[in-house]
């Protein structure tokens, strides 16, 4: 029988997805109010505008012909768990590796999502423990065999050997990519924050951020590199999920990106995100747990 389940791909068509309601999430006003500032956030989110914006999100997903399952609301886990994809360094050919998060309020994630993976049947194949770190955004595949992690305050060397003694059976090659401090532990930069992949030979990249050495691993696999103008960084131009080869869907708002995606032949699909996407500093990529493409 066929698996219904491996992502060793960014890029593949998007099949089954998991992702977290806001309303499961964010939950209420009480709990947005209590937690906001101190999980960092840009901005209080509006909960009924969250919502309607996760809605239309996964009304995309969807229409791509993705199966998209829900997380059930869990106290072990704070607002930040709407944001699905980090908990899971990755989803295999033989079954699911669980991260271990770098930041505290998030550590009973990926205990919710071995919960949500029991239940649907899809097995666990190893999990990241202390000291080591690994999260997904951290965690980049450029290929079935190849998979670039980012050293980050995230996401440390322990986690990436404990990941590459998991993958290495299946002969997949883990390289390792050292991030730059940027705006310090406290702010999340990921390898996924400077670089999205849009097809085996095609990368949307923020260049002023990307690590010399992997950029020119990156040219020498004969991947094109699409340079993010700096004013749309911030907007989360850089996270892109593709829904398939150069299918993506982008937070509305950045222009110069929708347009050099759709110059290399992209079909983009923005959608508005400011509730669930800009406050958290979260993208599309960021609240998806691809469990199937292929």
């Amino acid at each position: 029988m066929t698996n219904t389940y491996t992502s060793q791909s960014m890029i593949a068509p998007l099949k089954r997805v998991i992702v977290k309601r806001p309303e499961a999430a964010f939950i209420e006003d009480t709990r947005i109010d209590a937690q906001w500032e101190s999980l960092a956030y840009l901005a209080r989110p509006d909960l009924g505008r969250a919502i309607d914006e996760h809605r239309r999100f996964t009304a995309l997903l969807e229409a791509a012909g993705a199966l998209v399952e829900y997380l059930s609301e869990d106290n072990r886990t704070g607002m930040d768990s709407i944001y699905t994809h980090d908990p899971v360094a990755s989803v295999t050919d033989r079954g699911v590796i669980l991260g271990r998060m770098g930041k505290d309020a998030r550590m009973c994630e990926p205990d919710a999502m071995e919960d949500a993976f029991d239940s649907c049947g899809i097995p666990i194949l190893g999990r990241i423990e202390a000291p080591g770190m690994v999260e997904g955004g951290d965690v980049v595949w450029l290929d079935h065999k190849t998979v670039a992690i980012g050293i980050s305050y995230r996401t440390n060397i322990e986690g990436i050997q404990q990941f590459r003694s998991l993958v290495t059976p299946m002969g997949v090659n883990v390289i390792g990519v050292p991030l730059v401090h940027w705006d310090g532990p406290g702010a999340v930069l990921h390898l996924m924050s400077i670089i999205s992949m849009l097809d085996d030979d095609l990368a949307i990249v923020f260049d002023r951020l990307l690590p010399i050495p992997f950029r020119q691993f990156l040219i020498d696999k004969g991947i094109r590199l699409l340079p993010l103008a700096e004013d749309e960084y911030q907007s989360l131009g850089c996270n892109v999920l593709a829904l398939g080869p150069r299918h993506c869907l982008i937070r509305s708002g950045n222009s110069g990106t929708e347009r050099l995606i759709r110059e290399a032949g992209g079909r983009v699909e923005p959608f508005d995100g400011d509730e669930i996407c800009y406050k958290g500093m979260g993208g599309p990529t960021c609240l998806t747990r691809p469990i199937w493409r292929g």
